[in-house]
């Protein structure tokens, strides 16, 4: 190499050396002062060593105009946003099945705000993602729409810039997790809300606009802090899970995303027999169903997502032997097991993730049936509620269903996909019981005149007993089953076993006519 060409070589690495943490001191201190890391730093954390291919490193902000490239270089590295291709969990899926595609917002330069550059290089990883078929990690941390990008002068509004379109195009093509710590508001706050699943720190306010946007509006003056914050972003189902810090929200992503990248190798199992211990033998009782699904799944397995959102149906991905899926179950300790609208709306949204990535969904189910009375509607019942009805016939990857205990009304069938028919395979327990509505109801609304006409509330109570134990005995588990309205009434302890060979049986069968867009071939 001659020696010009050593000093141009020795010009670009000078120059994307500027971008890096070490020679913007500066920027990285004051974000450690906070107790919070760097882009840099969460890329590090993120990717496989060695694995980071950067695109786009020596952009900076738009803005020549108004300083020289030198300041830029330091101030607005990258142009505020680091892209690139790597792996995530190599070590357990190889090479090839551990792409990822990355995007990470550095909020030290400009308060993260996108600017011109800044799109042009999202909408450049974005499009490698979906041509290569590549899930995409992004860190959403930032301010949104950057008004101070002088040199642009074909753009009136900017409203043409296609990032956000592309990014949701992205949907049900390739995982999307967003992971945000610290203010997210307009711009950024999309490309958050748009993801698959999303991530947040306890210090996260994420809102549609920030405060210098809803001033402007004429709607008041509001502090950064009271805008979206994450106690109320949880619990209005923005964020999928919540985590203490920028690490362990960035070790949640790489176990999210394991979930799609296949199999693993080296899972164990708890003590089945103690799943005969679950439900209570009184079945008025509530208990922990989360306890059911720890101890049915592999050891560490279940990521719970949305826990709170919707409480009524917990939702998640987990894995046996090794081999992922996603779970929906009815929470008997909010309101009985009923599904309310924003439960079912919850479990509609987490069914079409699961289908648009091959993922065998199992139903653990236990309840009474919908949530009814004027309050329930007041929520939009019949559309959120109706919406399980219209997801899940349009899924097209395996369904199990296991009735735990109450199985009632069209609350229990929207739980089985649609129709107790609809499951590849529907087993109950022994402590299972099915009905057109819940005993009680049917008791109360059948016999109306017979318990009017009881001569004491004593007599009235003891018919009402009788009547509803008559019912129990017709609806339990084995009756159920003898006129086929389940498949079988299995031992808890074989559940784990029998859901395996059920589902490498209902993954060999492609429906006629459907259209299962496989990530990975799991099972």
């Amino acid at each position: 190499m001659s020696d010009g060409d050593q000093n141009k070589l020795a010009q670009v690495k000078a120059l994307q050396t500027r971008t890096l943490d070490e020679q913007r001191a500066e920027a990285a201190e004051k974000r450690h002062r906070l107790g919070l890391r760097t882009a840099r730093e969460n890329l590090a954390d993120l990717v496989d060593p060695d694995s980071f291919v950067e695109y786009g490193q020596l952009a900076v902000a738009a803005q020549r105009g108004r300083y020289d490239y030198d300041q830029l270089l330091s101030n607005t590295a990258a142009d505020g946003v680091i892209t690139g291709l790597a792996t995530v969990n190599r070590e357990m899926f190889g090479e090839e099945n551990s792409q990822v595609a990355v995007a990470i917002n550095d909020y030290s330069v400009l308060a993260g705000t996108q600017g011109f550059f800044h799109h042009q290089k999202l909408d450049r990883i974005l499009q490698l993602a979906g041509d290569r078929k590549l899930p995409v990690i992004m860190f959403t941390e930032g301010g949104g729409g950057r008004p101070g990008d002088v040199d642009v002068n074909t753009l009136i509004a900017g409203l043409n810039y296609p990032t956000f379109q592309i990014w949701a195009q992205l949907s049900g093509l390739v995982p999307r997790i967003a992971v945000n710590n610290g203010y997210c508001f307009a711009g950024n706050a999309a490309l958050f809300g748009c993801a698959d699943i999303t991530i947040a720190t306890r210090a996260s306010w994420i809102g549609m606009a920030g405060p210098a946007m809803i001033e402007g509006g004429g709607l008041g003056k509001f502090e950064p802090t009271e805008i979206g914050p994450i106690e109320v972003q949880e619990k209005r189902g923005v964020v999928d899970v919540v985590a203490a810090d920028e690490a362990e929200a960035t070790a949640m992503a790489q176990k999210l995303l394991s979930y799609f990248q296949g199999p693993v190798e080296g899972w164990c199992r708890g003590d089945q027999e103690k799943l005969r211990e679950m439900v209570p033998e009184n079945r008025r009782r509530a208990y922990d169903v989360r306890k059911v699904i720890g101890l049915l799944a592999d050891q560490d397995s279940f990521f719970e997502l949305r826990r709170g959102y919707g409480p009524g149906i917990i939702t998640g991905l987990l894995r046996l032997e090794g081999k992922p899926l996603g779970l929906i179950a009815n929470n008997c300790m909010h309101l009985g097991g009923a599904i309310d609208a924003e439960a079912a709306e919850k479990a509609s949204r987490f069914l079409q993730l699961c289908d648009a990535f091959g993922l065998p969904i199992l139903s653990l189910t236990d309840t009474p049936g919908f949530m009814v009375g004027p309050d329930s509607e007041k929520q939009a019942a019949v559309r959120r509620m109706s919406s399980l009805f219209v997801t899940f016939a349009s899924v097209s990857v395996p369904i199990l269903a296991v009735l735990l205990r109450k199985g009632y009304g069209l609350g229990a069938m929207a739980m089985a996909g649609g129709s107790f028919i609809a499951p590849d395979y529907i087993a109950a327990w022994p402590t299972g019981e099915i009905g057109a509505m819940g005993l009680e109801g049917a008791v109360t609304l059948g016999f109306k005149k017979e318990l009017a006409a009881a001569e004491d509330e004593h007599r009235r109570q003891a018919l009402f007993d009788n009547l509803v134990a008559e019912k129990y005995d017709k609806g339990k588990a084995t009756e159920a089953a003898a006129y086929l309205e389940l498949d079988a009434v299995i031992d808890p302890a074989d559940t784990r076993a029998v859901l395996l060979k059920a589902l490498r049986a209902a993954s060999r069968h492609q429906p006629p006519g459907g259209r299962r867009r496989n990530f990975v071939d799991t099972w």
